[in-house]
């Protein structure tokens, strides 16, 4: 079987007994098969494979009309296989040419059988043997995006988690771990570039205008690490010398208007390399690292051994392209997808629900890389406010599930912020108990002990434990318990003895499936202030494994003011009543820079959240004159850093406060959140212009991305962002002037957004010169933004302005970004018009998911997680959601991605199980009369950031804009 330039697929073909298509594909002489019931998948009924695959030579012979693919498999027993047992090998939408096994044509029925799912080898060898096999796949027709498909006339592929058997036959598995050698073949004027994981070692030229290049990857990897590209591709290029002095040569490659976007990712990948240096002692150990720029991508990006495939919108950006939060997020994804390839490729996960292990890991390194790259403060703040935002009402809801789910259906379900995000702070946990010392000494036992292994939690659990003789049996129940926990907080004084108590008692919610909750292993950051703001007490760690426990301090000279969970310790909420005087003095003199803007944050949402009660009795609202002195404190302060105190004058997010709500009430919480905004613009109009101008750049001045710079733009368009909220013709014409003056894109977007909600000639202006630019430089990523500046708008007729776009001449209904730029910004940045009293806003997204999923069953999925928390609304709109939940679910070919569970599956289930998807709960419950039972929520998929962990919808401009 050669993969040499010689190598004719054409010649090596032999014809099949029967042609066999499998969901798809070319279709001769084919046996029409049913698609399989979807089964469930449990983590107690994991067992290695009688069969591994110990190495793959494939051969892809890429046309316009077909795909051929020719793979050799050797294959090898395991050592405790003894008898001969039928070996399953993954398969979808492909159409079997020919299959032999050491050169003997196989026979189907005989030898071996076909379904929906894949082929099955009857009775193959107790010794080594090879299986080749030659299929044809579509990759122009594959809308998924997963599996090998075409993006903007390139051939690229994404594999993770299950598309790798969307190629060729093979154990789909991530713990069947193989070496790789690839030959591609293509016509060499429309697909110069050819590349594949790991070193080149072989290119040539073919008859007809056609060429060849062959790739070995020396160390081995799952098929869901494998990726190839042939491509027409403008690249960049430089090196990096590793500690050991081995040269790497590093590429980016993208569409040739992208080419001078590339310069900042090649920074951040450099950044990156040497950081994972110095923080882990981790080299690279490849001789290229290869990115590729795609702009149909369903995810952020995929860290594929040595050839990461990115979306555009985690690669690309200029000043005048790109926001701080993009240049942040493309920072974050390039380091993020860099140290997979320890925490991920050189030590993978076993099984996939083991996910959290290496997404969790990694999510953990990217934050402390970003950290440590702008400022550790207000990226602690920005991680936080994703977990508050969504984790924690995914945490609450039906799809709620441990960072290590027990059950799945679509693994592509369950990349969610609970196994991302929240795995993430499970790992800052490990350090904030062991030490930093601690934890790099865990570490680097973890990669000594599993190097090239395919492992679990418990593996990386009992290296940390290990290498540092510390008992961790209790913190497995991070591991094992879905929920938020909430930490009670009380204390005592005893003047005589100056000894201080601290009591703190855990408690957990019940979830679906886990009734109970066992204590977890719960470290509190603590810290004690006297009257004048000093400290009594440096921050300690208290560790919480009771489920209640009192902590006493003594030498405490006066009664103290505590300062708990610093630094968000812990992913849990603290309920701990203060007064709003005790708030505002933590917010102006705690050390802790979290916990200062945390005060913040509970005093405005206690204020709102009054003010949205008020609105529903109709009574007349007014801001509080100590709210309003505390945001103008916060406002004028001297000497905070621009960043935090732009968060600090930031109002916590609808999702945010609506999780405070018994039962949610958009109108009011919207009306609190507008007449907040707009109340606090009127009192202090004169500060906001003082602070506003104050923090202008100076003319010519050049951009920089440095944190200070980046934190005066974040400032300064947080107070246009009030202004604009007083919609009159002198923040109207400010607004204009910034857009019209604005020297980078975060200038400039904050001024469209800010005049997006306001009808008149200055939106108009603003949109149009705004498209027509991007137009004209052909910025597929810039358009986007203008799509969800007015997704999110609010207008006098957001659903027809949205329904607009759908038929706009640049909108893409194939393509992820536009998708989730138009629609799920409308759903999830857009909660008035979302939750329109009439319904209407259910009703279009529910038509978007049955449309979205025939093409894009995973965009879809995410899609319908917009009907987060359907249960605690106003019976009204559960109402209107559950019809528009019901009307998914009867779509005939749903997905199983979108359908993750059948109606009639009970609720009675194993105590950790993965739960029923809302669509199915909803219908379910419904349809057995038990509506008053369902569990509200739903579950929402990140993409590796990514999925930067803001939701795809939110976009960084609207956070730059004060919204």
């Amino acid at each position: 079987f050669r993969l040499g330039p010689a190598t004719s697929v054409a010649m090596r073909m032999r014809p099949a007994a029967t042609l066999q298509q499998l969901r798809g594909g070319s279709l001769a002489m084919s046996t029409v098969v049913e698609p399989e019931k979807p089964q469930e998948k449990f983590r107690k009924d994991y067992t290695p494979p009688p069969y591994a695959i110990e190495s793959l030579r494939l051969n892809f012979v890429i046309g316009e009309e077909e795909t051929l693919v020719e793979s050799e498999l050797t294959i090898k027993p395991a050592t405790d296989t003894t008898a001969s047992a039928p070996m399953f090998l993954d398969g979808e939408e492909l159409s079997l040419r020919s299959i032999e096994l050491d050169g003997r044509a196989l026979e189907e029925g005989a030898d071996y059988t076909l379904g929906s799912e894949g082929l099955t080898l009857l009775s193959p060898p107790l010794s080594p043997f090879k299986l080749s096999s030659v299929v044809a796949i579509k990759p122009q027709e594959n809308t998924q995006l997963s599996g090998l498909y075409k993006s903007s006339g390139n051939f690229v592929t994404q594999c993770e988690a299950e598309g790798f058997r969307r190629i060729t036959f093979s154990q789909d598995r991530p713990d069947v771990m193989a070496t790789y050698v690839v030959r591609m073949e293509a016509d060499k004027e429309a697909y110069p570039l050819l590349l594949a994981n790991g070193n080149e070692v072989g290119s040539g030229e073919l008859p007809g205008g056609r060429h060849w290049a062959e790739f070995e990857d020396p160390f081995r990897k799952p098929s869901y690490l494998f990726a190839c590209v042939a491509a027409k591709l403008d690249g960049i290029e430089d090196t990096f010398t590793t500690m050991s002095g081995r040269v790497v040569r590093l590429a980016i490659w993208s569409e040739p208007e992208n080419i001078d976007q590339c310069d900042w990712a090649m920074q951040s990948l450099k950044d990156s390399m040497a950081w994972d240096e110095r923080a882990y002692g981790l080299e690279y150990d490849l001789d290229v690292y290869h990115i590729i720029a795609v702009n149909d991508f369903n995810m952020g990006a995929m860290e594929n051994k040595g050839l990461n495939v990115f979306n555009t919108a985690c690669v690309l950006a200029k000043p005048s392209t790109a926001t701080d939060s993009d240049y942040e997020r493309v920072q974050g994804v390039v380091g993020h997808e860099y140290f997979h390839n320890w925490s991920g490729n050189r030590v993978t996960c076993r099984d996939w629900f083991q996910l959290t292990l290496k997404e969790g890991l990694t999510v953990y390194r990217d934050q402390h890389f970003s950290a440590d790259m702008t400022s550790e403060a207000v990226k602690r703040i920005e991680d936080v406010r994703i977990m508050r935002s969504a984790q924690f009402v995914q945490d609450a809801g039906p799809m709620a599930h441990p960072i290590r789910p027990e059950s799945y259906i679509a693994m592509d379900n369950f990349y969610t912020v609970t196994v991302y995000n929240k795995g993430a702070e499970v790992i800052r946990m490990y350090r904030t108990l062991l030490g930093a010392d601690g934890f790099r000494k865990g570490m680097d036992l973890y990669f000594e002990r599993h190097d090239g292994q395919a492992v679990t939690c418990d593996d990386f659990r009992a290296a940390m434990a290990d290498a540092n003789g510390r008992d961790l049996t209790q913190f497995e129940r991070w591991y094992l318990q879905a929920g938020t926990p909430t930490i009670k907080v009380s204390d005592s004084y005893d003047e005589a003895s100056k000894v201080y108590s601290l009591t703190l008692a855990q408690s957990t919610k019940p979830t679906p499936g886990q009734e109970s909750k066992e204590p977890f292993h719960v470290p509190v950051a603590v810290g004690l202030l006297d009257g004048s703001g000093e400290s009594l007490l440096d921050t300690q760690v208290l560790e919480l494994t009771e489920a209640e426990q009192t902590f006493t301090f003594e030498g405490i000279p006066t009664r103290p003011t505590a300062s708990v969970l610093r630094g968000f310790s812990a992913p849990v909420k603290v309920d701990l009543p203060r007064d709003d005087a005790t708030l505002a003095f933590l917010a102006a003199n705690d050390p802790d820079p979290f916990n200062r803007w945390d005060a913040s944050q509970q005093l405005a949402s206690r204020v709102i959240l009054s003010l949205a009660a008020k609105s529903a009795s109709g009574e007349a609202l007014e801001l509080p004159p100590s709210f309003v002195d505390a945001f103008r404190s916060t406002l004028l302060a001297d000497g905070l850093e621009p960043s935090l105190q732009a968060y600090s004058l930031t109002l916590p997010d609808f999702s945010t406060l609506a999780q405070e709500m018994d039962v949610i009430d958009p109108d009011g919480l919207i009306a609190a959140l507008k007449f907040t905004r707009k109340s606090l613009a009127a009192s202090l109009k004169p500060d906001l212009l003082s602070v506003y101008e104050s923090l202008a750049p100076p003319a010519g001045e050049a951009f920089t991305i440095a944190p200070e710079a980046v934190g005066k733009r974040r400032l300064r368009n947080a107070v246009l962002g009030y202004l604009s909220k007083l919609g009159d013709e002198e923040s109207e014409a400010l607004c204009l002037a910034q857009f019209r003056d604005a020297s980078c894109m975060t200038d400039s977007i904050a001024a469209v957004a800010a005049l997006a909600s306001t009808p008149g000639a200055a939106r108009d202006e603003a949109l149009g010169t705004f498209y027509s630019r991007a137009k004209a430089n052909k910025e597929a990523l810039v358009i986007n933004k203008w799509f969800a500046v007015q997704a999110s708008a609010d207008t006098p007729t957001p659903l027809a302005d949205v329904r607009a776009l759908l038929e706009h001449e640049a909108y893409d209904g194939t393509n992820p970004n536009t998708v989730r730029s138009v629609i799920n910004t409308f759903a999830g940045a857009n909660p008035a018009a979302f939750h329109a009293a009439d319904g209407s806003g259910y009703d279009f997204v529910a038509e978007q998911v049955v449309a979205l999923d025939k093409r894009n069953p995973q965009v879809a999925a995410r899609l319908a997680t917009a009907f987060n928390s359907w249960r605690r609304f106003d019976e009204s709109r559960q109402e209107l959601m559950k019809g528009a939940l019901l009307r998914i679910k009867e779509t005939q070919g749903l997905s199983k991605d979108t359908f993750e569970s059948p109606p009639a599956r009970s609720r009675e289930r194993t105590p950790s199980r993965a739960p029923l998807h809302p669509v199915c709960r909803a219908v379910a419950e419904a349809a057995r009369g038990l509506c008053s039972a369902i569990d509200e929520g739903a579950h929402s998929r990140r993409a590796p950031r990514t999925l930067h962990p803001l939701p795809p919808q939110t976009l960084g401009s609207l956070a730059e804009r004060g919204s």
